[in-house]
């Protein structure tokens, strides 16, 4: 499985200027191939003949060979994830008004945006804790960087293919692609259920419950901040935001992270399998009060289903999603079924057999149970043809 290893760079005032020239130099130049890739070819950006449309002037204008290619390739890659945006209806119909603005011009890069280094114009020293780096002042030596101990094993046993130079937030930052091989799958001995909700975040079908009160606290805070930002309406106020956006998106990563690490964790010393409520497309199929919408549309719950997914297969645990419908309406014990079942938000009670207990936990339950059925249709036997 592909992992990414972020490792921080810590560089000289004479290195760091070196680096900041030369994403802004690349930039430039991915500026230039793509305002000639739209005036060519509109948003058909095709690879060969960018490259030899645009590979002499790259290297005319300092860029060495790879970089060049580099820049050439990043070009075509925006086009391409454009065009399937596009085909998925990530940007609207094709009268949207934002469609037809993405349409009518080129892509821009950032001037600090992210380039790629394969190994011709990176290369790591692993012992010394230093890599070696292109850049447009010259071959940069001795650029030290920091990484904790099971990241450098990482990057030593596993580490293959390209890797991200990154500006963000005054530091610099390498993102190293590693293959690192999936562990086979055990067969599960039972499952986890796992139920993902507002308030708790994530709760299992053992009755361990991930509150997010303290997360809710926070988030109203940071809302709160953000609403006197937006109303002063000034540039300095919209650098700020976007400081704090990114602030918050960590913060919820980080609680992702540990949510998921301690779900994976139980699944794995107990021989059992994770399965999940299958949420793709829950937000235009689930209706919410109006002073709900803001948290359910800002919380990444997508992204909390996604770690435990890579985590689990990390660690060779089985992981399957199941069937969302009902499963917080439905009596674990006799079947019945009925939105009356629900009390409120945390309390069930089932109206013909009298099975009560926290919601969330009855809805990890029920999401177990359905993972033991589909788990046995998936690895059913398939007779042979003929």
């Amino acid at each position: 499985m592909k992992q990414v290893v972020q490792v921080k760079l810590l560089p000289t005032p004479e290195q760091a200027a070196a680096l900041a020239d030369t994403l802004h130099h690349v930039n430039t130049a991915a500026n230039q191939v793509s305002a000639r890739a739209f005036e060519e070819f509109g948003l058909r950006g095709r690879e060969l003949p960018l490259r030899t449309l645009c590979y002499g002037d790259l290297k005319a204008g300092g860029l060495g060979a790879q970089a060049a290619q580099h820049v050439i390739k990043r070009v075509v890659d925006a086009y391409t994830t454009l065009r399937a945006n596009m085909g998925n209806g990530n940007l609207g119909g094709p009268q949207s008004r934002r469609r037809r603005r993405v349409e009518s011009k080129p892509i821009v890069f950032r001037p600090d945006a992210a380039h790629t280094f394969d190994d011709r114009c990176l290369s790591w020293q692993l012992d010394a804790g230093t890599v070696s780096i292109w850049t447009v002042a010259g071959r940069q030596r001795n650029l030290r960087f920091a990484c904790s101990p099971d990241q450098a094993r990482t990057l030593a046993v596993h580490r293959k293919g390209e890797s991200d130079l990154v500006h963000r937030d005054g530091k610099w930052f390498l993102l190293a692609t590693c293959d690192v091989p999936e562990p086979g799958v055990y067969e599960p001995a039972d499952w986890v259920g796992v139920d993902r909700g507002i308030v708790n975040l994530a709760t299992t079908s053992d009755g361990d419950n991930h509150q997010g009160r303290r997360l809710g606290r926070y988030r109203r805070w940071q809302a709160r901040k953000r609403a006197e930002l937006q109303a002063k309406r000034t540039r300095a106020a919209v650098r700020r935001l976007k400081k704090r956006a990114r602030r918050e998106a960590r913060h919820a990563r980080h609680v992702n992270h540990k949510i998921s690490r301690q779900v994976v964790a139980v699944a794995a010393r107990t021989g059992r399998g994770i399965a999940l409520e299958e949420l793709s497309g829950i937000r235009g199929r689930g209706t919410v009060p109006r002073d709900q919408r803001a948290r359910l549309s800002s919380w990444p719950f997508h992204q909390l289903g996604a770690f435990i997914a890579y985590k689990a297969r990390r660690a060779g645990v089985p992981f399957i999603e199941v069937d969302p419908a009902y499963t917080s309406q439905r009596c674990p014990r006799c079947g019945h079924t009925a939105r009356s079942n629900r009390l409120s938000r945390d309390h069930f009670k089932c109206r013909r057999c009298g099975l009560a207990g926290p919601a969330d936990v009855v809805a990890g339950v029920n999401v177990r149970d359905r993972a033991r059925s589909a788990w046995v249709f998936v690895n059913m036997p398939q007779p042979a043809p003929g």
